[in-house]
Order: structure tokens, then C-alpha cells, then sequence
């Protein structure tokens, strides 16, 4: 598990993907209305709190990679469980990628956002992720909960770090295909 902040990023990254795919598995038992049906949240469904998680992750990564963020029209690009769970899986692939080659100059680096309302802000590396697991974590929260009022089971979604987690965590990391990289698949200067 984590010993630096780098090394920290990179555990996060797997348990936003562990988590989102555990989580978007319990909605695929749900039915179409029941994912789309108004509850009682920040946004008043399943479907639009897990796109949001999905349409902000790619925002962001778009500033960190300096793709241009491109403001989507619809805030839900995928109404189907599916669909958002394969578009979840591939952004979530793409932040571990990202924070599998940091480096500790690269968490330091200035990232412009432009959120095209006409004001740029100017974070870090390290803040910016930051921000992104936090804000992860609070929306898949608001997810769980909505979750326990349909009758499919939440997800456990908090046993991950510790040492008790690895072999039922490492085994799904596995089976998703996103297992900590060792140590020849990073940079040089991180090994």
C-alpha cells in the first residue's frame, strides 16, 4: 500500500475503479426505471449521479493531460447501467494510467482549468487529484445511499487498504484488469 503521495495516488486510482465497478455492478440488477427513477440526493438520481462522477473525472483529466475540456450539452451521455458502467471502466483505466507514470516533479506542475465560463484557475497535479477522489468518493456516497431505498443491495465499498482487504481486493483488481503495475512498468526515476 501507499508510502509516498505518488504511491498514495495510485492506490486511490485503483479503489475508484474498484469501487465504481462494484457499485455500477449492483445498479446493472436494478431496472431501467429504477436507475432513472428520482430520489432523494444532491442529483435526484442514480443515472445522474453516476454521470456526473463520469462526465467531472473526464473534465478533469482532460485538464491534466491538456486534452481541452470539452463541456458536454447532456450532463447524462449514458442513461443505460451498460453503457456507463463500459464508459466508467475506460475513464477509470485512463486516471490509472496517468497516475501510474507521476512523478514528484509532475505533482507539482501548474494545470490551467478552463471550465469555459470564463474564468481560468491554476491548481497542481496534486491538488487536482485530490479533488478528484474526494469528489469521487462523496458522489459514489450519495450513489450507496440511493441504492439502499431499491432492492439491490449496496456494495461494500470501504474495505480496500488494509492489509485484511488485499486478498478479495487484489483478486478483483485482478479480474478488472487494473492490478497495481510492477515495478518495470513505470518510469526509470520512480523505481
Amino acid at each position: 500500500m501507499p508510502h509516498s503521495l505518488i504511491d498514495h495516488f495510485r492506490a486511490m486510482a485503483r479503489n475508484n475503479a474498484w469501487s465504481n465497478s462494484r457499485l455500477l455492478e449492483a445498479c446493472g440488477h436494478l431496472t431501467p426505471d429504477e436507475f432513472a427513477a428520482r430520489r432523494v440526493s444532491f442529483f435526484p438520481s442514480l443515472v445522474e449521479t453516476l454521470n456526473h462522477i463520469l462526465v467531472v473525472d473526464r473534465y478533469y483529466l482532460a485538464d491534466l493531460t491538456g486534452t481541452g475540456r470539452v463541456i458536454l450539452a447532456d450532463e447524462v451521455p449514458y442513461p443505460s447501467v451498460a453503457d456507463l458502467a463500459q464508459a466508467q471502466a475506460e475513464t477509470d483505466r485512463e486516471l490509472i494510467a496517468f497516475c501510474n507514470v507521476l512523478d514528484d516533479a509532475d505533482l507539482e506542475r501548474v494545470v490551467t482549468i478552463d471550465r469555459k465560463d470564463g474564468v481560468e484557475n491554476h491548481e497542481t497535479v496534486a491538488a487536482i487529484l485530490a479533488h478528484v477522489f474526494v469528489h469521487q468518493i462523496h458522489h459514489r456516497g450519495q450513489a450507496h445511499a440511493m441504492l439502499a431505498g431499491t432492492p439491490v443491495a449496496p456494495p461494500q465499498l470501504d474495505e480496500f487498504f488494509l492489509a485484511s482487504d488485499a486478498p478479495r481486493r487484489d483478486a478483483e483488481l485482478q479480474r478488472l484488469g487494473i492490478a497495481e503495475p510492477a515495478q518495470h512498468e513505470r518510469r526509470p526515476e520512480q523505481r
